[in-house]
């Protein structure tokens, strides 16, 4: 009797895979999915082609006033000309080095953290948590090591914005944490301020909050005492992002199974220790998406400061707005602070998805 042979395998149809694949599945399953995919495509590329004409094709890039605009596009010379106000803000352009340096060791540290298999990280955390906020400190406030002294309210631009979030996020979310765990403890008096803190703070918009913090903060203090319009409003803005983070974590620490709560119990580790061993660990893993989600809110709602009289980004853009030089261009300004803040929250976003990748350990639920 003749051996059987199995059949050679044969590639996927040419239709089903790929690009065409992809279309045919997507866009061109059926009758009415063909049309309404025509007249989307259609609607998209009758607006991209004269936007793409209007923002490269027909711009104009360079020069020092609004005559150098003469060829019917995106006048980015009101962009270019004023660019180094949009990131500096009034902050003296002698001392630009000092805020290119602070961000430069900013995003080594971070980029050194979230890079896979460099040596050093322990050491690399603790000078970005401990060491680096006395550093960016003392570069850009000045008054020590023979540093001129630059007060905040010469502070504005991409790197007010900038400030502001980075020492958000980074105190918001330890708070939040704690507020997380006190809100679960069972002692009466912890929960009971717990609660009350993140629901009053959830329930405030954030433009109360800096208004507060600006107008009515300095009457609960003595007179001698004084706070800065930027300290104010970085103690507003943590406070309140610190009761939405403890929302998130404390999501993530009900979705922790009641056993390894039994388990760190059984092991005889103490609350702390099995809190910061075992269930935060799982927790925050877990609401990875709603962490980030918050520090992207975070980062939008920068632009709010200008409530309180702080010039962030948008804010200094629309002052330029205003230059009777300049009138008529509001459009490039505003397409430039979107790229801006796009290009940030599209990065945070990214970057937490590649995260969810690399600690997912096959068992999400």
């Amino acid at each position: 009797m003749e051996k059987f042979k199995p059949l050679p395998s044969l590639p996927a149809p040419v239709k089903t895979t790929g690009i065409i694949g992809w279309l045919r599945t997507n866009l061109f399953s059926s009758p009415l999915n063909s049309v309404m995919s025509l007249i989307l495509g259609y609607i998209v590329l009758s607006l991209l082609i004269p936007a793409i004409n209007w923002a490269f094709v027909k711009a104009d890039w360079f020069g020092t006033s609004r005559d150098a605009c003469t060829s019917g596009g995106a006048c980015w010379v009101f962009i270019t000309s004023r660019f180094s106000q949009f990131i500096y803000g009034f902050y003296p352009e002698t001392e630009y080095w000092r805020v290119d340096t602070t961000f430069v060791v900013l995003a080594a540290s971070l980029a050194w953290l979230m890079i896979n298999h460099l040596p050093w990280k322990k050491w690399v955390s603790i000078f970005a948590v401990f060491v680096f906020p006395f550093v960016a400190y003392v570069l850009l406030h000045g008054g020590h090591f023979g540093l001129m002294e630059v007060e905040t309210h010469r502070w504005g631009g991409f790197m007010l914005t900038l400030v502001i979030a980075v020492v958000g996020i980074a105190a918001a979310l330890p708070l939040g944490i704690l507020l997380a765990l006190g809100r679960r403890s069972q002692m009466p008096v912890i929960k009971s301020f717990c609660v009350v803190f993140i629901e009053v703070w959830r329930g405030v918009p954030l433009i109360t909050v800096l208004f507060m913090a600006s107008v009515m903060l300095p009457l609960f203090v003595p007179q001698d005492i004084t706070f800065d319009k930027l300290l104010r409003a970085l103690i507003g803005i943590t406070l309140f992002q610190s009761a939405y983070m403890a929302e998130v974590v404390r999501g993530g620490l009900q979705a922790i199974p009641k056993g390894q709560y039994e388990a760190a119990d059984a092991l005889g580790l103490s609350y702390w220790r099995s809190m910061s061993m075992i269930i935060l660990p799982q927790a925050l893993k877990m609401m990875i998406p709603g962490i980030v989600n918050t520090f992207i809110a975070l980062f939008k709602d920068t632009s709010l400061v200008l409530i309180i009289g702080l010039f962030d980004l948008l804010a200094i853009v629309q002052a330029a707005l205003t230059d009777p030089k300049w009138l008529g261009f509001s459009t490039e300004g505003y397409v430039f602070v979107a790229l801006m803040f796009w290009v940030f929250c599209f990065g945070m976003s990214r970057y937490s998805q590649h995260l969810e990748r690399k600690l997912h350990t096959g068992h999400k639920r």
